[in-house]
C-alpha cells in the first residue's frame, strides 16, 4: 500500500487554488508540470495528485535529474543489461520499468542533457523503453510523468538548452506553486505543522511561539521556501529552552532582518519588529485593533513601547486625528472612547498636538474625514 503523501498545509488563495489544480489534475492521466522555486513542495504536490488519482495503489518513483551523474542518468531510467558498460554486473530494471502502472516523479528535468531529453521524449511518444546494452526493447510501461522544475523552460527553449517539442509534450497540465514569501499567511500553519511533526518524532512538548518571534518569521523572506522553514522548525524543537520560543532562539540567519540598500550603495540591515508587522497588518490587512494588538500586549508579548510605536504611526497618518485613527485601526466609531480608554489606562496615549498640520505619509487606503 502507498505511504500516505505529506498533507499541503495552507489557508491562502494561492495554496488552495494548488490543491484545486491537484485535483483536477487526479482525475486524468495527463502529464503535469510543476513550475517553481527549489524548496516550495514540488514533490508534495507530486505526490498529492498520485495519492488522488487511479493509479495510487502502484508505485511512486521518483528521480532528481540533476542528482544523477550524465552518465548513468539512462542507465537509471530506462535499465541496463550485464556487461553492458564497466561495472554493470547484472541486469538492472530501470525506474520507468519499477513505476509501470503507477507514477515517475521527475524533479529537476530542466537540467537534462539534450540526448537524454532526446531518449525521454522518445518514450513519452510509444512507452518504450530499450535498456542500456539490449537489442531490443522491453514491453511497453504504462508510467505517468510528472516532471518539476524551478527553470524558467521557455527561456532554456530560447536558449536552445531545451527540447520545445519536449517541453510541449510535458506541459499538459501545468501547476505553477508560488514561493512562501508570497503566502505568508501560510507561514504559522506551516510552523504548527512542522513543530508538531518535530516535537513526536523526538518525543518532546510542542513549543509555544512569542508574538515577536512570530513577527520575526513573518518579516523573513524565505528563499529557502517550505524546506528551509521546516529546517528551522527542527532546530527550534531541539533546542532548549524553559519557555516559548522567542526570538533569541531563532536562528540568526532568520531573525537578522532582511537587508535594504543604504545612500551610499551598501547594503544595511533594517529592522522589522514586532510593531512594524503588527502595523502592516491593521492598515494593510484590514485586520482589527482589538483582533490583532490588544491580546498580544495583553498577553505581555508585546510592550509599552511597541503599542506608542503602532499608535505614533497611526496618529502620523491621520494627522492627530484619533477618531480617525479609529477608522485607520479598522474599528467602529462607538469604540473611540473604549481605545482612549485602554491606551491611559496602560499609559501609552500618544500626544497629538505635534502631529497637526503634517504632511500625512501616502496611504494604501483613503481616510475619510472626521472632525476631530
Amino acid at each position: 500500500m502507498a505511504d500516505r503523501p505529506e498533507p499541503l498545509i495552507g489557508a491562502s488563495v494561492a495554496i488552495r487554488t494548488v490543491h484545486e489544480e491537484a485535483e483536477y489534475a487526479a482525475r486524468s492521466d495527463a502529464k503535469v508540470l510543476l513550475t517553481g522555486e527549489s524548496g516550495v513542495g514540488k514533490e508534495v504536490v507530486a505526490r498529492l495528485i498520485h495519492s488522488k488519482s487511479r493509479r495510487s495503489h502502484a508505485a511512486f518513483v521518483t528521480m532528481n535529474c540533476a542528482g544523477v551523474p550524465e552518465s548513468l542518468l539512462e542507465s537509471e531510467l530506462f535499465g541496463h543489461m550485464r556487461g553492458s558498460f564497466t561495472g554493470a554486473f547484472r541486469d538492472r530494471t530501470g525506474l520507468l520499468e519499477m513505476a509501470h502502472g503507477g507514477t515517475i516523479f521527475m524533479d529537476e528535468i530542466g537540467e537534462m542533457s539534450p540526448r537524454m531529453q532526446a531518449l525521454l521524449l522518445r518514450f513519452l511518444e510509444g512507452g518504450e523503453v530499450q535498456r542500456v546494452g539490449a537489442e531490443r526493447h522491453v514491453a511497453p510501461v504504462n508510467v505517468r510523468v510528472i516532471a518539476a522544475t524551478n527553470r524558467r523552460l521557455l527561456d532554456r527553449i530560447a536558449e536552445g538548452a531545451f527540447r520545445e517539442d519536449l517541453y510541449y509534450r510535458l506541459n499538459v497540465i501545468h501547476i505553477p506553486i508560488p514561493p512562501l514569501r508570497e503566502r505568508r499567511e501560510d507561514i504559522p500553519l506551516l510552523l504548527r505543522h512542522f513543530l508538531q511533526q518535530f516535537s513526536a518524532r523526538y518525543g518532546v512538548g510542542v513549543p509555544a511561539v512569542s508574538a515577536e518571534a512570530m513577527a520575526r518569521l513573518d518579516a523573513y523572506d524565505w528563499q529557502g521556501n517550505v524546506r528551509e522553514l521546516r529546517n528551522v522548525a527542527e532546530r527550534l524543537v531541539l533546542r532548549p529552552r524553559s519557555g516559548p520560543i522567542g526570538v533569541e532562539d531563532i536562528p540568526k540567519e532568520i531573525s537578522r532582518p532582511p537587508s535594504v540598500v543604504a545612500a551610499t550603495g551598501k547594503p544595511v540591515m533594517a529592522v522589522p519588529g514586532v510593531a512594524d508587522v503588527m502595523y502592516d497588518r491593521i492598515v494593510n490587512g484590514g485586520e482589527s485593533f482589538w483582533m490583532v494588538v490588544y491580546p498580544v500586549f495583553m498577553s505581555r508579548d508585546m510592550t509599552r513601547v511597541d503599542l506608542r510605536q503602532i499608535v505614533t504611526r497611526g496618529l502620523e497618518h491621520t494627522r492627530g486625528n484619533y477618531k480617525i485613527l479609529v477608522d485607520l485601526f479598522n474599528m467602529p466609531p462607538e469604540d473611540y472612547k473604549r481605545f482612549l480608554n485602554f491606551l491611559r489606562k496602560y499609559e501609552c496615549q500618544v500626544p497629538h498636538q505635534q502631529y497637526r498640520g503634517i504632511s500625512a505619509p501616502p496611504m494604501q487606503r483613503p481616510l475619510e474625514s472626521q472632525p476631530a
